[in-house]
């Protein structure tokens, strides 16, 4: 694999997250009235630094696609705010709207459902170019995507064929190939590799890092795969009914993870020496994951952290730097952050 990105310091804030919020209105009834709220992000602070890849981990629905599709305004925010390059994504109108539709892409989780099924492999990569008069000619776009479709591995022949005729991973290569085409500096990756066989994801994950390089792409990658996510990731951002609980760099997360929640996700991966998986000390969590309609109160997580007290039922815990580069949202994290 190829090296990590230049360190943060030397890297431009590129997108900031302010007290993010997306709630979800339940409504019933001949009238549609609100009966419950589904509150899927729940106040979420990051800054996503230029050049860097960010994983954004957790259990289903503790609200990391809802969030990737708030950032990329495809739905309506709650309140807060999404900064991209110092402009409220969810505020600005006309022209900047538009640039910012440009520079910012989604790699999709189904590599089949996400592409017209009427439509070539060369019209799909296209068509963002036709939408946005870029590069103005017929020519120049179809010298674009012949070229795109090298980028992604692909032979330039399936440049007439139909998504039904390729497999997942070549699917997946066209996914990548029309994000790409207007040279954002952003793309959301939506469990980019989830849907792939174990040997394609590695494939899928080493193209993204040449592209990453190449372009000088910033990536939020979505997935639920730790170890997917240390593969490509500079920092991890781990999510649990909404909020952040941990967000560090790569191998400092991996090596020595401070809030309960990551311990036990790291726990759950299995080691492949015998030896060491069967004596290493395992963090377990008891009981289901809590409903974002009646989230608990305090520490989201006391419910079923093994290591809450009477503190962590009624305190919101902030996300707060323990180390350099290091944050965690728990009461505890101090006693053990040395």
């Amino acid at each position: 694999m190829t090296s990590k990105s230049q360190t943060q310091k030397e890297n431009k804030i590129l997108l900031e997250l302010r007290n993010v919020k997306k709630h979800f209105p339940v409504k019933r009834g001949l009238l549609s009235k609100t009966v419950a709220t589904v509150k899927a992000v729940d106040g979420v602070d990051l800054e996503v630094f230029s050049g860097e890849t960010i994983g954004l981990v957790g259990e289903s629905g503790c609200g990391k696609s809802t969030l990737g599709r708030t950032i990329l305004r495809l739905h309506p925010i709650t309140s807060g705010s999404v900064l991209f390059n110092n402009q409220d994504v969810h505020q600005i109108k006309g022209k900047a709207l538009k640039h910012f539709r440009r520079s910012a892409q989604l790699i999709f989780q189904d590599p089949y459902a996400s592409l017209n099924p009427r439509m070539t492999v060369g019209s799909i990569i296209e068509e963002p170019m036709i939408i946005h008069r870029d590069p103005v000619t017929k020519k120049e776009r179809t010298a674009w995507v012949e070229d795109l479709i090298r980028l992604v591995g692909l032979p330039e022949y399936m440049r007439h064929r139909y998504p039904h005729e390729l497999s997942g991973g070549q699917r997946q290569r066209v996914g990548v190939a029309r994000a790409i085409a207007l040279k954002p500096s952003l793309i959301v990756c939506d469990e980019p590799v989830s849907a792939l066989d174990v040997s394609i994801q590695a494939q899928v994950l080493n193209l993204l890092e040449d592209l990453r390089n190449e372009f000088n792409l910033t990536y939020i990658f979505i997935a639920h795969d730790l170890a997917v996510v240390k593969h490509i990731s500079d920092r991890v951002a781990v999510m649990y009914l909404g909020h952040i609980v941990e967000l560090a760099k790569s191998d400092d997360l991996y090596t020595k993870p401070l809030h309960p929640y990551t311990q036990a996700l790291l726990s759950a991966v299995p080691i492949p020496d015998p030896v060491i998986e069967k004596t290493r000390k395992r963090t377990t969590v008891e009981g289901e994951l809590p409903t974002p309609l009646n989230p608990p109160s305090g520490c989201v997580f006391h419910t079923r952290c093994p290591m809450a007290i009477d503190k962590c039922k009624i305190e919101v815990p902030e996300l707060t730097e323990m180390k350099q580069g290091h944050k965690v949202a728990c009461i505890r994290a101090h006693e053990w952050a040395s």
